[in-house]
């Protein structure tokens, strides 16, 4: 029996029985994305199915923009059992699904569908896969945090702002290149930063700041946890997301950026004295989560773990 090709297409979708026919099982889960021959998911959840004993192979689909609502309705033909969803989907995804999460409405974005009874259901397990990244690498929970998101003018930026408010965080400081998406963000989520018990104390809990190094420097003194939710440091040409002169020991840095292992931000991190971690326990978790949604059991995270080398 074959292995299935590393990039399947619509075109493929379109008789998906006949261009999977010489896989030893059948292949009913999928990251979909353009491009997405990069995509490391099915590093953890091909041995996650091997792991719980579940006969399924999981592909990389290559769905271009034009194609993806006729891509959502051939996965209903081919008894899909669910997919990921990476860049450029997921917003498109959240505007075709049938129905989905609070979290992800929240967002604005679906990553993970279920199909269940042919409704393409959405959820965003971006969110809760960076709580859980940030627990693991730094033993300390969301709740407990101050919080600057580097990035938040969408996409995982906004996914993490929303855990960040909806785990009431201490403090959270937006920063975007564009100010006015940051700052309409923090009124989106002002609500939910309103939890009982929270004062406000000395400094706003809630702030959207231009991703300029003055105004990062008159925050930072009052920040605990630093998240770069930007794709700057997987380039060695690209510019410090951070000021290294801005971080100190007492900062923790999380980089949702996880090729290079160790990027600009996290070298500069430790080198200040600072503890760092990048973005391949984010990857983790969220698969974790969608693993879970697909098939309503715990995942073998450990097999996802070993998948990933990580």
């Amino acid at each position: 029996m074959a292995e299935p090709k590393d990039v399947y297409t619509i075109q493929d979708l379109r008789n998906w029985t006949a261009a999977t026919a010489d896989l030893e099982a059948p292949a009913r889960l999928a990251v979909l994305g353009d491009p997405v021959a990069h995509s490391r998911s099915p590093q953890m959840h091909q041995p996650a199915l091997l792991a719980a004993g579940i006969a399924c192979r999981y592909v990389r689909l290559h769905i271009a923009p034009e194609d993806l609502r006729e891509a959502l309705d051939r996965l209903r033909e081919a008894d899909f059992i669910g997919v990921n969803v990476t860049i450029p989907h997921k917003n498109a995804v959240f505007e075709a699904v049938d129905d989905m999460t609070d979290v992800a409405r929240r967002i604005g974005a679906v990553n993970t569908v279920v199909l269940d009874d042919g409704q393409l259901v959405g959820h965003n397990t971006d969110a809760p896969g960076l709580r859980r990244a940030v627990r693991e690498a730094f033993s300390m929970d969301l709740t407990d945090l101050r919080i600057m998101i580097v990035g938040a003018g969408g996409g995982a930026g906004k996914a993490a702002a929303v855990q960040c408010a909806m785990d009431h965080c201490e403090r959270l400081v937006l920063v975007n290149r564009t100010v006015a998406k940051a700052e309409a963000l923090a009124e989106e989520l002002r609500d939910l930063m309103n939890a009982p018990g929270r004062l406000e104390g000395p400094a706003n809990r809630l702030v959207a700041i231009p991703w300029e190094e003055r105004a990062m420097e008159r925050e930072i003194d009052q920040i605990d946890l630093i998240i770069n939710a930007t794709p700057m440091g997987m380039k060695r040409s690209d510019p410090e997301v951070v000021p290294q002169r801005l971080i100190d020991p007492s900062h923790l840095v999380y980089d949702m950026v996880y090729s290079p292992a160790r990027t600009r931000l996290m070298a500069n991190a430790e080198a200040e004295g600072a503890k760092a971690a990048n973005g391949l326990g984010m990857l983790l978790w969220q698969g974790v989560f969608a693993f879970e949604f697909w098939f309503n059991r715990e995942a073998p995270v450990e097999a996802m773990r070993s998948g990933l080398g990580t």
